[in-house]
């Protein structure tokens, strides 16, 4: 196990207690009454109605129920199964690797589910064998006590034995099944641990083309939703043979009572099964289609979520908001359909036990007339009919089930033979003397796809120093994609030798401290560890952070800026020690004067990395000398290699090339000039001991701001409030809630009166001895008891559907007033707040809002009237049974009240839980390139293990919590049948039979209607969780409002002029200004420069002008308007922004231009030609209808940024913030860029920050920043000559005064 475990979102997960440390089950070690009652758990139940129960309360799992054992069994078998199925394949195929070249036969994920849990399944089945068995005991102990009644035989010592009789069956029965339902439920949960420890292994080794067809959301959905469906199938599985075994078993005890006639039953149930099937096949294709809309769906809000920034300075909301609701409105569609289909099957459901009874009684006087109906056949049969009920309601549910985990299944079994990496593709055997190499080799993305690398052939020595060039889109990165094996190999050999350390272009971060992001999973060396921090510049940083490197960095590194995400991520690659760096770009995110420094301190001929080969993808062409071998790439081609020398001589094409840019090299120190980076900043970061430095300080120095951890989640505690229950009513709509207590009060009170007159018609047909008169009674007492089903029918499906329609009404309104509600939300939460808690929240809560819910609300309603109508039966049978009714209703209450409190908790425990699972694994998938090219994924998958694992704990101990209260409730329940059948023997003679059979059928059925009762009331308490957790984004504070009376006049702003006046910002109330009066006023079609260091307030002063923050103090007014007197939109609208993150959105390329479809197709052309795109855009087979994949994937990072200046292009404002958004795009482009920039927008006030110094040298002034103040504001001129900190900051840039004055 590491030695910590945080991060994967969800906040930190605390470091794991060793095993001694646990909260162990004391199971193990109680008596068998205490096993089988489970007293044991009664002090974890006790402990949570003294106080809310948190995660060190619970008790931990047994070493064979979790998922360290459960996941390696069924790996193993899996492993087996794939061997058997891929015929012919020598090679070993771990980790589900399949060649090509084998005859592949799919194999079925079943079949080594089956090996690994076959033990626990049939454990499970002989359970439920012998609960079925002793269920059908109870009707035949009634029948020999009806007869009793009937022959007026003594009822006193018989009597006795057989209440007592039903006592002990009763009970038996109860413990039994109690014991049934937990095996099943742990087994449940086991299958979908396997299958979820799979999948994860199985997305660490997915191929890029796999990794491009199932996006994020997709994926995420498998665990969460199709890994659910198979656990849900497995706890209904008995059901598939359980059902038709009672269903035989009721008919044949039927047999006995009524005979032959029992055959008509048995035909309208058989009439009743294509029904079923019907019903189950349109379930099954109404679950593909609800699959895919939740797919869509997740995905959307996964890119809306990591995108959050962009749609805010943009103003994008309400359109991305406008394509949520509309996916949810085609997944509310298809659940309308479902429920309607639910309806249908209601419907048969309740009408099958009333038409078997009426059929059978009807052929029953129909084979003979002189048959009658005497009280023990009537009420025998009315308890088998009862019993038949469960299984007739089961199998067509287990039906559905099936088909609905045949699509999972097959969604499943998709994703895992899926394509994997093939680790054959690169050689890393070799042994030879050069550390990478080419030999005619060719790569592409997909296998179908077109060629992204051709014919490389290349010899890279060990130790020396790669710089690879070329223009965006020419193949740099992808190179080092090919040599870490991430590309589909069809040609050629690739060589490469010894252990890998990548650096990616966009930097990944774990939601982890900063020590444990570099460390990733090493034993801390602390000298060589403060070595390198020192050579990544990251110790002046660590003097800024307020916990130095113990500093919790917040999911995907929201909390620090791109350059120190970019050093962290290099600092990790250096820490490992590897053979071989890939460094793909990393000094483009970082400024001019660090960049030198790490060149100097760390990747250069004098670095920390001297003795190492390091392959370096750079647009910094001064570096070029510097270099041992220099690779040119175009058009996926290598087109020149060699020395700088002798490409200098040799290549006229590469002489140009560097003639090109001599401008900007003069801009630049020149190569021969010696460095002197970060000497004066490092000797400022070592002014306190670097101790000092790696552990907790009190400093506030850093931008206020991110001075922060990521939040856990909340967890709220004590009971639900009325609040919630009347919140999803208002959602649901009164009139269907009326509605549907009328339909639920009328077919229960329909219900009773059925039985009631099968009662009084046995009675009569027993005193009745004139035949006539007989038949004539018995032909309309049969009319009147099938008019009664008949009416019974018809409110049962009245009742579901207007109970589906106000489900579907709830579901749509608490999801659209919670999408609302979190993109109203400001951006601080979501840095602060890990994305997987907020996805989990539209996907498991909104899941049980959709399906859950509503039925276990139905369900309460049934069995409240159930109950009420059963013990007003009893009463008028017994109206002693009273004196047992209010001790036994008290008991129910307190034990119920006293296991909620405990059960609402962990409940809540268990979502919470739940989070961290879904973002380790996006956390995953987001960084699947550094993980494999380090050789992490077998600590990754421990770590799964280990979050997996917390959240079956809280499921282990709901089972257990569940199986506690329902051993009690029973047992009370099983009190009221002795009672019931022991008063009848008190009463003796004075009570007839028909009575008594009335009395005790109805008192077998409480004990599960009061048991459904008490369970679907915890249940509503419980998963009324998920209402509350969707509820809770509306308390939360929000930003201004979009829109607000007071709107700017069209055109605004016309000239362009910003004016600060004493301005003051804090991100927070209880931290510090992170801006202090500043004031200053641009002119109109200014150009200023913004500069400072890292944490002077630039990125701060940006979010002011948008109002990501809201002021402290002062105003900032454009042309005449103060901005905090209109609404957000108004504002973000009417101002541009190239954003130094490029973020695209999966969808058409048209779309991320222009998602609210303002612009012709003309301007989209012109836009994408300026930015240098248009070639590209042209050679795609759609044009600007090409899709972009999830996150922009399938363009270079410099394409991304080309595009992100198209769609500032289109928006035409007089406003322009420039945030260093060339900083990944080569020398010749971003020289395209800043003149296309200077053209398009010379009309324009621009304000540039600046990473790279001399892309605002030309600017008309320059704004210096520093700790949240004006320093210095003038021309650069002047600046320059002032001798101040501009001055100084340009001296360190190696810029030359008299070039650029």
């Amino acid at each position: 196990m590491p030695a910590a475990l945080r991060g994967a979102g969800g906040g930190s997960y605390e470091r794991l207690p060793p095993l001694s440390q646990k909260k162990c089950s004391p199971e193990e070690n109680a008596s068998f009454f205490s096993k089988i009652t489970y007293s044991w758990y009664s002090r974890i139940i006790t402990l949570g109605y003294k106080k809310p129960l948190e995660r060190e309360d619970l008790f931990e799992l047994n070493e064979s129920d979790s998922p360290y054992t459960v996941c390696p069994n069924f790996e193993k078998r899996w492993r087996k199964e794939l061997l058997k199925a891929t015929k012919g394949l020598k090679a070993p195929c771990d980790k589900g690797v399949i060649s090509e070249k084998a005859s592949f036969q799919k194999p079925s994920l079943l079949y080594p589910l089956w090996q690994t849990f076959r033990f626990l399944l049939i454990k499970v089945a002989i359970l439920k064998v012998a609960a079925d068995i002793l269920a059908f005991m109870s009707p035949q102990i009634m029948k020999e006590m009806i007869i009793l009644f009937e022959n007026h035989s003594d009822l006193h010592w018989k009597g006795y034995g057989y209440a007592t009789a039903l006592l002990v069956v009763v009970v038996l029965q109860t413990l039994v099944h109690q014991l049934y339902q937990r095996f099943n439920m742990l087994t449940a949960v086991k299958i979908k641990t396997a299958a979820v420890g799979l999948l994860y292994k199985k997305a660490l080794s997915l191929a890029n083309s796999s990794r491009r067809k199932y996006t994020t959301g997709e994926i995420v959905n498998l665990m969460s939703a199709d890994a659910q469906q198979l656990m849900e199938l497995t706890v209904n599985l008995n059901l598939l043979w359980s059902a038709p075994f009672q269903i035989l078993m009721a008919i044949v005890f039927l047999w006995q009572e009524l005979g032959p006639s029992v055959l008509a039953g048995v035909a309208v149930l058989v009439l009743v099964i294509p029904i079923n099937a019907f019903v189950a096949a349109k379930v099954k294709q109404l679950r593909k289609s609800q699959m895919k809309n939740t797919d869509q769906r997740v995905k959307l809000l996964n890119e809306i979520l990591h995108g959050i920034k962009i749609l805010k300075l943009y103003a994008w909301e309400p359109s991305y908001q406008k394509k949520v609701v509309e996916i949810r409105e085609h997944e509310i569609d298809v659940l309308k359909s479902s429920g309607y289909l639910t309806t249908f099957s209601m419907l048969t459901l309740t009408c099958i036990p009333f038409m078997v009874s009426l059929a059978t009684f009807g052929v029953y006087f129909l084979l003979d007339e002189e048959n009658v109906l005497t009280a023990t056949k009537v009420f025998t049969s009315i308890s088998l009919f009862n019993i038949l009920r469960l299984p007739l309601f089961d199998l067509p549910t287990v039906i559905s089930a099936v088909a609905q985990t045949k699509v999972s299944l097959s969604r499943l079994e998709d994703f895992l033979y899926s394509e994997d990496l093939n680790p054959q593709d690169v050689d890393t055997n070799y042994s030879g003397n050069h550390a990478v190499g080419f030999i005619g080799a060719s790569f592409r993305w997909e296998k179908t796809g077109p060629s992204v690398l051709n014919n490389l052939n290349m010899k890279i020595p060990e130790g020396s120093l790669v710089a690879v060039v070329g223009q965006v889109g020419s193949g740099k990165s992808s190179l080092l994609s090919a040599i870490l094996g991430e590309m589909n190999k069809f040609e050629g050999t690739v060589q490469r030798k010894g252990s890998v350390a990548y650096v990616s272009q966009q930097a990944w971060i774990q939601n982890s401290i900063l020590q444990e992001n570099i460390i990733f999973g090493s034993g801390l060396n602390r000298p060589y560890y403060e070595r390198v921090l020192e050579a990544c510049a990251l110790l002046p940083d660590l003097e800024q952070l307020p916990n130095g490197d113990q500093t919790e960095i917040g999911e995907r590194g929201v909390n620090i800026s791109v350059g120190q995400k970019q050093r962290v991520n290099l600092a990790r690659a250096v820490y490992s020690n590897a053979d071989l760096y890939l460094l793909d770009d990393p000094l483009s995110a970082v400024d001019v004067h660090v960049g030198k420094h790490l060149f100097e301190k760390l990747i250069g001929p004098s670095g920390l990395l001297k003795n190492k080969t390091r392959i370096l993808v750079t647009h910094n062409l001064t570096l070029l000398p510097q270099t041992d071998v220099i690779i040119v790439m175009e058009y996926g081609r290598i087109a020149h290699m060699g020395t700088y020398q002798e490409l200098l001589s040799e290549r006229a094409n590469f002489a140009d090339l560097l003639q090109v840019f001599s401008a900007e090299n003069k801009s630049e120190e020149t190569p021969q000039m010696k460095m002197s980076s970060l000497k004066k900043e490092s000797q400022k970061g070592n002014t306190l001991p670097q101790k000092e430095l790696l552990r907790h300080k009190d400093s506030s120095s850093f931008e206020e701001t991110k001075a922060f951890s990521m939040k856990k989640e909340n967890v709220t505690t004590g009971s639900m409030t009325m609040s919630v229950i009347l919140k999803y009513l208002q959602a649901f709509g009164w009139i269907w809630v009326w509605l549907t207590l009328a339909a639920y009060l009328g077919q229960n009170a329909v219900a009773v009166g059925q039985n009631l007159w099968l009662s009084t018609w046995s009675a009569e047909e027993e005193k009745n001895k004139d035949y006539t008169e007989w038949k004539h009674l018995r032909n309309n007492k049969l009319g009147v008891y099938g008019l009664l089903g008949f009416i019974q029918g018809l409110l049962v499906c009245y009742g579901a559907y207007v109970l589906t329609r106000g489900s579907l009404c709830a579901s749509r309104t608490l999801h659209n007033h919670m999408l609302a509600s979190v993109l109203h939300l400001p951006l601080q939460y979501f840095e602060t707040n890990p994305v997987g808690q907020i996805i989990n929240r539209f996907t498991k809560d909104v899941f049980i809002i959709d399906l859950r819910f509503h039925y276990y609300l139905r369900t309460w309603l049934n069995c409240t009237l159930d109950v009420i109508g059963t013990i007003l039966v009893i009463m008028s049978a017994s109206p002693l049974f009273i004196l047992v009714v209010i001790p036994l209703g008290y008991l129910y209450f307190i034990i119920q009240r006293y296991y909620i409190a405990s059960s609402r908790q962990i409940r809540r425990l268990a979502g919470a839980s739940h989070s961290p699972v879904i973002s380790h694994f996006s956390e995953t998938l987001l960084g699947l390139s550094t993980i494999r090219a380090f050789g992490h994924q077998e600590r990754f998958i421990r770590q799964n293990k280990d979050v997996v694992n917390e959240n079956l704990v809280c499921f282990y101990n709901n089972v257990i919590s569940n199986r506690w209260l329902a051993v009690r409730l029973e047992f009370l329940g099983n009190l009221m049948v002795f009672f019931a059948a022991l008063f009848a023997v008190l009463a003796g003679n004075t009570m007839n039979s028909s009575t008594v059979g009335l009395s005790i059928s109805y008192a077998l059925n409480i004990t599960q209607s009061l048991n459904f009762w008490v369970r679907k009331a915890c249940e509503i308490e419980t998963n009324g969780v998920s209402i509350e957790r969707v509820c809770e984004y509306e308390k939360m504070d929000k930003e201004a409002p979009w829109i607000m009376s007071k709107r700017p006049p069209m055109g605004w702003p016309n000239k362009g002029i910003i004016e600060f006046i004493n301005y003051q910002a804090r991100y927070r109330t209880d931290l510090g200004l992170a801006l202090q009066d500043v004031s200053f006023q641009t002119h109109s079609k200014e150009k200023v420069g913004i500069v400072g260091r890292t944490g002077a307030g630039k990125s701060t002063l940006t979010n002011c002008l948008f109002r990501i923050i809201e002021r402290a103090g002062g105003k900032i007014i454009i042309d005449g308007i103060d901005i905090s007197t209109i609404g957000l939109h108004d504002l973000r609208g009417n101002l541009n922004i190239i954003p130094q993150d490029p973020v695209l959105f999966s969808g058409t390329l048209q779309s991320n231009l222009d998602p609210f479809g303002k612009y012709s197709d003309h301007e989209l052309w012109e836009a994408v030609e300026l930015c240098n795109l248009k070639n590209f855009v042209q050679s795609l087979p759609k044009k600007l209808l090409h899709e972009i994949s999830e996150g922009g994937e399938n363009l270079s990072v410099g394409q991304r940024q080309l595009v992100c200046l198209a769609r500032a292009l289109l928006r035409k404002t007089k406003i322009l913030i420039l945030d260093e958004a060339t900083a990944s795009v080569d020398m010749e482009t971003d020289n395209l860029v800043q003149f296309t920039i200077r053209r398009e927008f010379h009309n324009c006030t621009v304000l540039t920050i600046a990473h790279r110094l001399h892309t605002i040298m030309d600017s008309e002034r320059v704004l210096v920043l520093g700790s949240g103040r004006i320093i210095e504001f003038d021309t650069p001129h002047n600046l320059l000559l002032q001798q101040g900190v501009f001055s100084k900051m340009v001296s360190e840039a190696g810029i030359t005064q008299d070039t650029n004055s």
